[in-house]
């Protein structure tokens, strides 16, 4: 992360939270990391890892992309970071169905790039997210918490049988 102006990541992590309501404590909380550790980032004296920048976005409730392009680490983009930050945002989706439909929706936007000619290097999708190369296996539950198997068919009644 060299080049990474730390000053400007902590105003603007700062500013975040303060629009948030969220108390330096309260976010620590969410974020995983010690208020000490916290206060260092925002006063410019700490650099984050990119891990870092990403449980404070979770803490925020802001995509980790907007963390990555103050620290640095990601190009401005147009236009992507809306999609990243409105499925982020959205409530009704789990954590794991939100990385799996930006994992999709950066799919499609390779694919698209790479027919028509353009570039789609940077990932909306994090580098420290790890997602299923089979989407079909992406069900949304915890890795220890398996599927309902599939339902089974009632056995067929038979007719009586007649003696005759």
């Amino acid at each position: 992360m060299a080049g990474i102006d730390v000053r400007h990541l902590g105003e603007f992590i700062r500013e975040q939270r303060d629009l948030n309501n969220i108390s330096l404590r309260q976010l620590a909380k969410l974020a995983g990391v010690s208020n000490p550790y916290l206060s260092q980032i925002e006063r410019g004296l700490r650099k984050p890892s990119a891990e870092i920048l990403q449980q404070i976005a979770k803490g925020l409730r802001i995509s980790a992309e907007a963390l990555y392009v103050q620290a640095g680490i990601l190009d401005q983009r147009h236009g992507d970071g809306l999609v990243a930050d409105a499925v982020l945002a959205d409530d009704g989706l789990t954590e794991r169905q939100k990385q799996v439909l930006l994992e999709i929706y950066d799919s499609f936007r390779k694919e698209n790039a790479a027919s028509s000619g353009g570039d789609a290097t940077v990932s909306l999708v994090t580098a420290t997210t790890e997602l299923p190369t089979d989407l079909s296996t992406a069900s949304g539950l915890p890795a220890d918490v398996a599927p309902a198997p599939p339902a089974r068919k009632a056995p067929r009644k038979r007719a009586p049988r007649t003696s005759a």
